[in-house]
């Protein structure tokens, strides 16, 4: 599906920055010829989330699929996109739901802006979801690979031997709607990450607004002792449950990607700071651009660890930047 040999920009989480990706393409030498933007000699792998929260979704998801139908990238789906054709598709009947994803406050909270800015373009919208399906779940390059949370061969494998390109229809997304089920455990694994219940049945109210009972974990760690060992959301833990020890079964449960796997590159995850890998073989590029962070990218030539002079990006730091 992807040529091992040839030379990429890997893209993080976009979330309708449009005007910070157009800096960003610019910066890693893409010109717009045609309306499309275009480089002579490299290819543009977006890690998913076009859509939400920003200011120009539409215009981003127009960039980004324009590159894709010229030859001039490729983009995976992100949670976020998941999350779209979740809440425009019916679920199957039986399942006790209405929608894929249910009609809740906060799903609707998290996919308004995007509505919105479709409300005026509805053909358009139509379109994109019809898009998204083409969207894979993983690239597989040999030497290098790209998921947008969590690479777990246990289910790619498996989705690999239905769906050898990566890319989903309608019924295995209504499946998903099935707690448990194989299309529900792929798109939460591949698209989420991996998650801990916060101990002793706590929740925690984060920055965002929202109250969870579950954190996001590190599926790179070789030897976590505690929770703050595995910790990787935005709020930080307080500190009685980041110093609380995890069981041996909660260690054994955690999923991890060995230092002598392929590089793999993920979004999602809401760095912060100056980009750099966070290990060896392994880099986020999610460094909150629609928090006026980072829009992040990583210039992938033939090597095969992670170098750090070749992450590239633009700083967000005014509201009519992005």
């Amino acid at each position: 599906m992807l040529d091992p040999a040839r030379s990429y920009d890997l893209i993080g989480d976009v979330h309708g920055c449009a005007h910070t990706l157009e800096h960003l393409l610019d910066r890693l030498g893409y010109h717009k010829q045609g309306g499309v933007w275009r480089h002579t000699s490299r290819q543009a792998l977006f890690l998913g989330d076009i859509i939400d929260r920003g200011p120009r979704i539409r215009e981003s998801l127009h960039i980004v699929h324009d590159m894709v139908e010229a030859d001039q990238a490729r983009c995976i789906m992100g949670n976020h996109e998941f999350n779209a054709l979740g809440w425009s598709t019916p679920a199957m009947p039986g399942s006790g739901k209405q929608y894929v994803r249910e009609h809740v406050p906060r799903h609707e909270r998290l996919i308004q802006a995007t509505l919105d800015q479709f409300a005026q373009h509805p053909g358009d919208w139509h379109d994109f979801l019809g898009w998204f399906y083409e969207l894979p779940l993983f690239l597989d390059a040999g030497r290098f690979r790209l998921v947008h949370a969590c690479w777990d061969a246990g289910l790619i494998e498996p989705l690999r031997r239905q769906h050898p390109d990566g890319c989903i229809d309608a019924h295995f997304l209504q499946a998903s709607a099935v707690k448990g089920s194989f299309a529900c455990q792929v798109f939460d694994r591949l698209l989420r990450g991996t998650d801990m219940r916060l101990p002793g049945g706590r929740t925690l109210t984060g920055a965002d607004g929202l109250s969870r009972a579950f954190f996001r974990t590190k599926f790179w760690e070789d030897d976590p002792q505690t929770y703050g060992d595995v910790v990787f959301q935005p709020d930080a833990l307080p500190d009685e449950v980041a110093c609380a020890p995890l069981s041996p079964e909660q260690k054994s449960a955690l999923l991890r990607y060995g230092v002598d796997e392929p590089l793999l590159f993920v979004g999602h995850y809401w760095r912060s700071g100056r980009p750099a890998a966070i290990r060896p073989n392994l880099a986020c590029l999610d460094y909150s651009a629609v928090l006026y962070g980072k829009l992040v990218a990583y210039r992938l030539d033939h090597e095969t660890r992670i170098d750090p002079r070749k992450f590239v990006w633009v700083d967000v730091e005014r509201p009519e930047a992005i």
